[in-house]
């Protein structure tokens, strides 16, 4: 039986992921970038590098704590980084990495999309509701 590298398997890895499949990664890759706090982030960083209290006032509504483990989720999933720049007070910035950036694409479309139909979507409701209540 022939061996195969660690390449090999990654590929062959790669070409059997199915995102259906609860336990397969890009299963739980879908789940993060899906997260509303995921998509704003990465839409806010779009643009250019932001310091986190930029962030802050951005994305309304967002609390630190999750703000603070968004960013290092996405850190941690390589898309975005993180520079600390030593000063007083040390300075912060994040941006997106090419990954994120190619990201940002898709989800900039589906930001598009929410704010382009949303008046749609609420008639939507109100039809639905009204025949809900009869």
């Amino acid at each position: 039986m022939p061996t195969t590298t660690a390449a090999q398997r990654r590929e062959q890895a790669r070409v059997e992921y199915d995102a259906f499949i609860r336990a397969c990664p890009t299963n739980q890759l879908l789940d993060r970038i899906s997260d509303k706090w995921v998509s704003l982030v990465v839409c806010a960083l779009a643009p250019g590098p932001m310091r986190y209290s930029e962030l802050a006032r951005k994305i309304a509504g967002v609390s630190p704590k999750m703000l603070t483990q968004t960013l290092r989720s996405l850190e941690r999933d390589g898309i975005l980084a993180r520079t600390v720049t030593p000063s007083v007070p040390v300075r912060v910035d994040y941006e997106l990495t090419p990954l994120g950036l190619s990201l940002s694409l898709l989800l900039a479309g589906v930001k598009d999309w929410a704010e382009t139909y949303i008046e749609e979507v609420h008639e939507a409701r109100e039809r639905y509701d009204a025949g809900a209540e009869s």
